[in-house]
């Protein structure tokens, strides 16, 4: 179970920073090598952040500590998570379960080089520090997306089915895993074999 969960914690980190830059490996490769070398790279005006300010680091480390915290349901955290449904909500119940069998909670996270997102300009991308209670997986890394609602902060929707499509899959992992052939143990001899045959009586000689 820790080394799935090491794994999908690894994983996460490494398709979150593709998702958040819109492009799988396969298209990034094919974008460089079909576009024309001699072709004038393209202008955009990048889009203008919002106004108001940045959120501060803790306001994101707060939804991600109640969205860890296995003693609140998850239909009580269906607010932290953008588009949200029945179906996240056992989502989050199996992914804090996981991470607590996995002796992971509790959980700190930290959020720094929090920017806006250059995607969706009323989002915000941070690179979380998470800190766990597992001795052979202390700490990781990986960038965010939260997404702003009425009051506050969300996880975004593309992050959070990322977190939990991972979680997911080292759980299925998990329990797809053949079980060892128990070895039927060897019966014990039965007394005909174990007992040695009787010695041959002595031949008796007649008188001469």
């Amino acid at each position: 179970m820790h080394r799935n969960i090491c794994v999908t914690f690894a994983n996460a980190a490494a398709m979150l920073a593709l998702v958040l830059t819109g492009c799988s490996p396969d298209e990034a490769k094919n974008s460089s090598s079909t576009a024309p070398s001699n072709a004038p790279a393209p202008t955009s005006v990048p889009a203008a952040p919002p106004a108001t300010a940045l959120p501060a680091p803790e306001v994101l480390t707060d939804v991600l500590s109640r969205l860890a915290d296995p003693a609140v349901p998850g239909v009580d955290k269906l607010g932290l998570v953008e588009g949200s449904n029945q179906e996240t909500a056992a989502a989050l119940d199996r992914f804090t379960t996981a991470a607590r069998d996995g002796g992971y909670l509790p959980m700190t996270f930290v959020a720094k080089d929090i920017v806006w997102s250059d995607k969706n300009p009323s989002d915000v991308l941070a690179t979380v520090v998470v800190t766990t209670a597992n001795p052979e997986r202390r700490e990781f890394t990986f960038p965010m997306e939260f997404t702003r609602v009425q009051g506050g902060w969300q996880l975004s929707k593309r992050t959070a089915e990322t977190l939990l499509a991972l979680q997911k899959s080292g759980t299925s992992t998990a329990s797809a895993s053949p079980s060892p052939t128990p070895v039927s143990p060897v019966p014990p001899a039965s007394s005909s074999e174990s007992s040695p045959a009787p010695a041959p009586s002595p031949s008796q000689t007649p008188p001469g």
